[in-house]
């Protein structure tokens, strides 16, 4: 993550069919297996429920609208509503998994949001800015109401994925083109080839260059490129995703088998503090690459956490004190991926304890997942999480428990 960042689906039968909720955490056929598959199955539908009760809290059809990120708990408190686009693109590839004509129209708003961001920017030249606010996001004057105006070089290239992901699931050339825009301003404002190449962070409030180099960030646009090459077969996406991916070896640490932050602003210097989770998980989750699934090794070795009765992991090596739900999330989507010996085990665990974090951390509701296990989660990197439900948690929570992976079309 960038540093500052039932009755819809059917009957829960239905959506074991049509979600194809993973056996291979619950191996067996047994009576305690088909109980295990069950809980699962009520908690999807009711973490997809949470999503569509807060994407449609300032609207409804085709209404050009976000949901705010953060719900209850501290967030309440100081009146904090905002939406992180971050959090929308998750949520967008995760409505897909869904599949449903109510989600899917869902997702395809969310889409026609982000076109509409990119065009209709101030400064115009089809950046999304990290947050906007719900209620109104579009002003009288038909400009979007921008929360935190920053534009991340990643933030974009996670827009771009979930367009992308649009595409594939819709066909239509709207998002393709929003995608294109995407990587247009990434490869335009952030590609640098001095120091350690790579993508830079992007622009500032004041649209100034921000100039260190994140591994995450990088992860993202390697991702991302490589998509599009896909979707267009242009060559260029694919060196393009190359050389953000050979940032990320780079900030390959052999030795302790982990991976660095990114660099300074010099674009030189290795930044290696704090350790976050999210680019051992990514990096495994984007490349498939073998060396990184060592990276998901290094992350449950040092980076996990339990509070409250809840395990996980926490989001870096700052803080270990707190489960980072969200984050948990990502390395179960990871272990989907790997396979390795233990894995299942692993997988079943996590997701228990993502089901009993829905029905029982602070300010739950019974259906989303809040961001961390109690309030004052240390990030490391001037931030803090707090137990409040959040779409982001929430959405790949949705993504690890289908076994999906965002990273990948």
């Amino acid at each position: 993550m960038t540093p500052s960042r039932r009755t819809v689906l059917g009957s829960i039968a239905a959506l074991g069919t049509a979600l194809a909720i993973p056996t291979t955490a619950h191996a067996g056929s047994g009576p305690a297996s088909r109980c295990t598959r069950r809980a699962t199955e009520a908690s999807v539908a009711d973490a997809f429920a949470f999503l569509a009760q807060k994407i449609d809290q300032y609207g409804a059809g085709t209404t050009l609208r976000v949901p705010q990120s953060y719900t209850g708990g501290y967030f309440a408190g100081i009146n904090f509503v905002s939406s992180f686009l971050y959090d929308d693109a998750p949520t967008i590839i995760a409505l897909i998994q869904d599949g449903s004509p109510a989600q899917m129209a869902r997702a395809r708003m969310l889409g026609d949001v982000m076109l509409y961001l990119q065009a209709n920017d101030p400064i115009g030249d089809g950046r999304t800015r990290a947050s906007y606010q719900p209620n109104p996001l579009i002003t009288p004057d038909g400009s979007p109401y921008i929360g935190s105006p920053a534009a991340y070089s990643g933030n974009q290239a996670w827009v771009g994925m979930a367009l992308c992901h649009l595409y594939k699931s819709t066909g239509l050339n709207k998002y393709l083109t929003g995608a294109l825009t995407a990587a247009n301003w990434i490869q335009s404002k952030t590609w640098s080839g001095a120091g350690i190449p790579g993508y830079t962070g992007g622009r500032n409030a004041d649209d100034q260059p921000m100039t260190f180099k994140a591994t995450e960030h990088n992860i993202d646009i390697g991702a991302f490129f490589a998509m599009l090459h896909q979707q267009t077969g242009n060559q260029v996406w694919l060196t393009r995703s190359q050389q953000a991916f050979s940032f990320v070896q780079a900030m390959w640490d052999n030795p302790g088998r982990m991976i660095w932050t990114g660099t300074n602003p010099d674009g030189v210097t290795i930044n290696r503090t704090p350790i976050p989770a999210d680019v051992q998980t990514w990096a495994y989750l984007a490349t498939k690459d073998a060396r990184y699934s060592q990276a998901v090794d290094w992350t449950i070795a040092n980076l996990t956490a339990s509070d409250n009765g809840f395990t996980g992991i926490s989001f870096s090596n700052t803080d270990t004190s707190k489960v980072w739900f969200e984050g948990t999330a990502h390395l179960v989507a990871a272990l989907n991926l790997r396979q390795a010996s233990g894995d299942s085990a692993r997988i079943a665990s996590y997701l228990a304890s993502l089901r009993d974090a829905q029905l029982r951390a602070p300010n739950n509701d019974g259906k989303g997942i809040v961001a961390a296990s109690s309030d004052g989660l240390d990030t490391g990197f001037g931030d803090l999480y707090y137990a409040s439900l959040h779409t982001g948690a929430t959405a790949w929570y949705l993504l690890a428990a289908t076994v999906a992976n965002p990273f990948r079309l």
